[in-house]
């Protein structure tokens, strides 16, 4: 074999026909031919209501002949949801913390003050908001030097992530490293804006400096998947959020 070649991977092919949710002891279930869908640890893949459970059975049922695995988000984030974050609660809370010490946010441009001022017409509103209905305070700064935050605010975020369920929980942590802001995750799980804004607040320098000088195609290709990951975040809240 070549040095720094390497072979094409191999996708799982579909072994099943159907896909369909039935009600389980603590939620409900995938189901593969009327058998259950596990996560890779071997956990039963059940998920808290029925909105849920349909949103991950869509995954499945709009397979072609391949799995395409890395684009089965909701799938993908329930595992996380069952297996890993129990285990793992108070580190993934801290996660989110952690985001929100160094949250994108906070961060405004000193120049061109087109984009100083697209940033405090967008951005400010929101960290406004969350003092105002979180009572979390934030510092802003001016350029990319770090300013540390407030650890009451750090602290808090630690708290109300930690009052979250797993699935919830999940979800926030996910929010946070997709858009490099607790402050955006919290906002989108708390239904204060939906995906795509929250990934276009993300993006604003980005989007100011290909209306300057264009897109090319792998920039628009990584925003389109970004995109596709933002919205699901959005209807995975909103799927918690009905039985």
């Amino acid at each position: 074999m070549r040095r720094g070649f390497q072979e094409p991977v191999e996708k799982p092919r579909r072994f099943y026909k159907t896909v369909s949710v039935t009600e389980a002891e603590s939620g409900f279930a995938v189901l593969l031919d009327q058998r259950q869908v596990r996560a890779p640890g071997g956990r039963q893949l059940v998920l808290p209501t029925r909105a849920l459970a349909d949103m991950v059975a869509q995954e499945w049922a709009d397979q072609g002949e391949t799995l395409e695995v890395a684009e089965m988000h909701a799938t993908r984030l329930a595992n996380t949801a069952i297996e890993s974050v129990p285990k793992a609660r108070e580190a993934t809370a801290r996660s989110v913390a952690d985001y929100a010490g160094s949250d994108l946010l906070c961060y405004f441009a000193e120049e061109p003050q087109a984009l100083v001022d697209c940033q405090n017409a967008h951005w400010g509103p929101m960290i406004d908001r969350a003092e105002r209905e979180i009572a979390l305070v934030f510092a802003r700064a001016a350029g990319i030097v770090h300013r540390s935050q407030p650890e009451e605010t750090l602290e808090k975020i630690r708290a109300l992530a930690l009052e979250l369920d797993d699935f919830r929980l999940t979800g926030l942590a996910y929010g946070s490293a997709l858009f490099g802001s607790a402050i955006l995750a919290l906002a989108l799980q708390r239904g204060w804006i939906d995906g795509r804004q929250a990934l276009e607040l993300s993006r604003l320098d980005e989007a100011y400096q290909e209306e300057k000088w264009g897109i090319d195609a792998e920039a628009a290709e990584r925003t389109a998947r970004l995109l596709v990951e933002a919205q699901m975040l959005e209807r995975w809240f909103k799927a918690l959020d009905r039985r």
